[in-house]
């Protein structure tokens, strides 16, 4: 694994100037190579080579693609050559050598995008219209991007922290008429203003070369995205339930003591997150980059572990050993300029000794400085590393950092360190949109925002609570951290206060610490959470095979309602709910929009005619979930944590008002067995007209134990149990 990862030639390093090449468009046009090939029949590759010594340079490879080989091009031209026009794929495309101008269009001749190169600036031209322009990753400056300027610097350093979090800048534009691109070399700005928009290469001395993907159906783009850089990995089912983080702790005693408390209270929760001593003053370990515990809340590591995994919690530790070697803040033997085998394994080897001790994952922090092949080599050291002392194991490893492709390391990503605030909040909501829609399938906030300011009460953290629900990383985290726990608001205490060198930061007034109304609150989220891990953890498997995300923009699927295209304060979790986290203070109301057909009000089963807006009462326990007419909405019973043994039946909700279809999909939640076929996938079929659901093992897949299943099967007011043994069946409602 780690060989390989030196086989992808990435180089850790700090960012630096390459190797110059030739110019790309400075001198006559006999300097340049124009290729065009076709990777698929959605998507066409567009390269322009600078020619040096008579050879075209080579396209530099970061990482980020899947493969560096999409096959011979198709077409070449240098100099002068003539314009020429060709099929690639389902494309026409028409080809001008001298100006640089590519015209694509479909076979019966609808335009499809038309680019072309200034040769005096380097900037590439392209027509975006007048549709919502999505993607380009983390962060950033709006949910549709037209109107921005864009210089995609990455970091916490790259926009509005306090409100967008950390940026983790990806070319990856969606123009939501029906194509999308990918600009893989070399990084630029982009300047989004009216129907033709720019992008400036930082430098013009690299190959130009851009991925266009088109198609009328959201879900082939994406599936080409996946394509080009690669399917999500399945994360350890543990990774999807509740993950309570840390800051300073007081001593082992506090550690133990909170762990029995989640379990005595009964508040579902899979994982307890440990910071470092480097960012608090008393962290897990004894100093940054250390993997070296602190005795004083750690008197015996291995025995505390244990003691945290017989109540079934898992431990993640803070790691920024990458980021410290790399700056020379550490003295470290390892610390060399190139990421090479050795240098891999050694970088591993520092975690060896922890995590034979059982720990279960990583909290890797930091990374800003590091360049896009570092950045990758550090998500794919997290996956593959634990892979060699447990092999069958599912790894976990939560970044502030990445790239294109990093979902092939099943990375989770979370936004940095934002303030609490009611603007941040609504902010992450379409931040998160656009994350998924850049192939980021495992992404969530610090619930509460990480720095208190004047605006966090009790509400802000519960309507951050409920966002959170409905995130894939579902994770509390901040300064003042007592307050990210469940019964931290009504406690008196909100953990050491850590805000010195913060503007605008603060901590609620005591007074504000004794509410009772908090934690039952959460106690509903959290069983929701856990009850619809079914319905997730498949949504979660279609994303690892078709590259649909978890959170998804209504675009993916209501392209044609132009109304839903363009909401960012909205998305549909999975296929099928749709999740409108309410983000004003105080709100009674809920503005939102339902796109066209019918759905169901979850909390009271109303049924809504949609295409339209409407306002949804709130109150304080409430976040607005509607459900589309033709689900199948499976829920499992509440659990304490994800590897509860129940016996409790499998419910499966139906929504009537159109046909609908589900696969519900299982496996072990742990290991990699599933590549080998233990997985069990049970094919759900509603017959809106007959009133029936038939379900059946899905091909490919087998009956995992027990090999009988006790459902539920509800339509309304009525309810059928069946025993599900493998064989198909039909149930009439």
């Amino acid at each position: 694994m780690l060989k390989q990862l030196a086989a992808s030639s990435a180089v850790l390093v700090l960012p630096g100037r390459t190797a110059a090449a030739a110019a790309l468009l400075q001198g006559p046009a006999a300097d340049r190579e124009i290729q065009i090939a076709s990777v698929s029949l959605h998507t066409v590759r567009l390269t322009v080579f600078p020619i040096r010594d008579s050879a075209t340079v080579q396209v530099p490879y970061d990482g980020s693609l899947l493969q560096k080989f999409w096959g011979p091009p198709i077409l070449k031209l240098r100099g002068n050559a003539p314009a020429r026009e060709l099929k690639a794929g389902s494309f026409t495309v028409h080809v001008s050598a001298d100006p640089i101008a590519f015209t694509i269009a479909t076979s019966n001749g609808t335009l499809i995008q038309q680019i072309t190169v200034d040769k005096n600036t380097g900037s590439v031209s392209f027509t975006t219209g007048d549709s919502p322009l999505l993607g380009l990753g983390e962060g950033g400056p709006q949910f549709d991007r037209r109107g921005s300027i864009d210089p995609m610097i990455g970091g916490q350093g790259g926009y509005r922290l306090a409100t967008h979090g950390g940026r983790v800048p990806i070319p990856w534009v969606i123009g939501t008429a029906g194509w999308a691109m990918f600009f893989h070399q070399p990084l630029g700005k982009f300047e989004f203003a009216g129907s033709q928009s720019k992008f400036q290469p930082s430098s013009s001395e690299s190959p130009l070369d851009i991925f266009l993907v088109a198609s009328s159906e959201p879900g082939t783009i994406m599936s080409e995205y996946a394509r080009l850089t690669g399917h999500a990995e399945m994360p350890p089912l543990w990774s999807l339930g509740y993950q309570q983080s840390h800051r300073t702790l007081a001593s082992g005693e506090e550690i133990l003591t909170e762990a029995k408390t989640f379990r005595q209270k009964t508040l579902p929760c899979d994982a307890l997150i440990y910071l470092g001593t480097g960012f608090c003053p008393s962290g897990w370990n004894t100093e940054n980059g250390s993997f070296s515990w602190n005795s004083r809340v750690f008197p015996d590591p291995k025995k505390m572990i244990d003691e945290l995994h017989k109540d079934n919690f898992h431990v993640v530790l803070h790691d920024v050993i990458l980021t410290d070697t790399l700056r020379g803040t550490v003295h470290d033997p390892c610390a060399l300029p190139t990421f090479d085998e050795a240098l891999a394994s050694c970088y591993w080897n520092a975690h060896r000794k922890d995590f034979a001790m059982g720990v279960d994952g990583w909290w890797p922090d930091e990374g800003d400085p590091l360049d896009i092949p570092s950045r990758l080599a550090r998500n794919r050291m997290h996956w593959e590393g634990p892979q060699f002392d447990r092999p069958n194991e599912r790894p976990y490893a939560l970044h502030r950092n990445g790239y294109a492709g990093m979902q092939r390391f099943a990375s989770f990503l979370w936004s940095g360190d934002v303030y609490s605030t009611w603007e941040t909040l609504k902010t992450q909501v379409s931040v998160g949109i656009n994350a998924a829609l850049t192939g980021i399938p495992y992404w969530g906030t610090d619930i509460g925002g990480f720095v208190p300011t004047s605006e966090f009460t009790s509400e802000l953290y519960l309507r951050w609570f409920q966002f959170g629900a409905f995130c894939t990383l579902f994770r509390a985290h901040g300064r003042a951290w007592k307050l990210r726990l469940p019964w931290g608001w009504n406690s008196g205490d909100p953990g050491p206060v850590e805000i010195r060198g913060y503007n605008g930061a603060a901590v609620p007034d005591a007074s504000q610490l004794h509410n009772p109304q908090v934690e039952p609150i959460c106690r509903k989220y959290l069983e929701l959470r856990y009850r619809m891990l079914p319905y997730l953890y498949s949504a979660v498997h279609e994303c690892a095979t078709t590259g649909m995300p978890v959170m998804r923009a209504l675009w993916l699927h209501y392209p044609n309602d132009p109304a839903a295209v363009a909401r960012g304060d909205e998305y549909l979790w999975g296929r099928s709910v749709l999740v409108a986290p309410v983000v004003e203070k105080g709100a009674t109301t809920r503005n939102l929009y339902l796109p066209r057909g019918d759905w169901y009000d979850f909390w009271t089963g109303e049924r809504i005619a949609g295409g339209r807006e409407i306002n949804r009462p709130v109150d304080l326990e409430t976040i607005p979930l509607f459900v589309a007419a033709g689900t199948i909405l499976p829920l499992g019973p509440v659990k304490q944590h994800t590897n509860e043994k129940t016996d409790k039946p499998l419910s499966i909700s139906i929504y009537p008002g159109a046909d609908g279809s589900f696969l519900l999909y299982e496996d072990d939640g742990c290991s990699f067995n599933y590549r080998k076929g233990e997985w069990m996938g049970v094919r759900l079929d509603w017959n809106d007209a007959r009133r029936t659901l038939r379900l059946a093992i899905a091909p490919g897949s087998r009956m995992l134990s027990p090999f009988h299943r006790t459902i539920e099967v509800s339509l309304l007011q009525s309810a059928k149990r069946v025993l599900f043994e493998g064989k198909p069946i039909q149930v009439a409602l």
